[in-house]
């Protein structure tokens, strides 16, 4: 308690150092100020992230680790017509990454679908809903050789 009222004696005196100013300070509790909205995206779907073109794809995000493509595919059938429902994995550990995709048959199946399923419960886990972003082209891959005419297995 002594402690608490020397640097507080210090505080008013301005020879805190910034850092326990802010710590003991009275007015540090309700300073905070949030963003304003223009700043966390479009207001629609998750800040900071432009929103993708209506599409019959969907992506899903936070996924429980332990829910397979049927589970996915049952709770989002009630929707519409699901022609896809996948979970992605690892490749190696085979194990799920907490997200997966959702195809539908028309466009306007596949917004009730986000709408319907976007901040619900699945296997105990909020899970997210919003349009797939189209997968960007991929170049093809250039040929790996080192500078002295060499790829990296030492062959030409």
């Amino acid at each position: 308690m002594a402690l608490r009222a020397a640097v507080a004696r210090a505080t008013v005196a301005g020879a805190a150092p910034p850092s326990l100013r802010r710590m003991f300070s009275a007015a540090s509790a309700n300073s905070f100020v949030p963003p304003p909205i223009a700043a966390m995206g479009n207001g629609d779907g998750t800040p900071g992230r432009e929103q993708s073109p209506p599409s019959t794809n969907l992506f899903v995000s936070g996924l429980n680790k332990r829910t397979p493509s049927e589970k996915l595919r049952e709770a989002f059938s009630q929707f519409g017509r699901v022609v896809d429902a996948r979970v992605v994995t690892d490749r190696v550990s085979g194990y799920s990454k907490g997200f997966g995709f959702v195809r539908y048959a028309t466009i306007e199946e596949a917004e009730k679908g986000r709408v319907g399923m976007d901040g619900k419960f699945l296997d105990g886990w909020v899970i997210f809903a919003e349009y797939a972003r189209p997968r960007p082209e991929r170049t093809p891959p250039q040929n790996m050789s080192n500078s002295n005419g060499y790829n990296s297995y030492g062959r030409e």
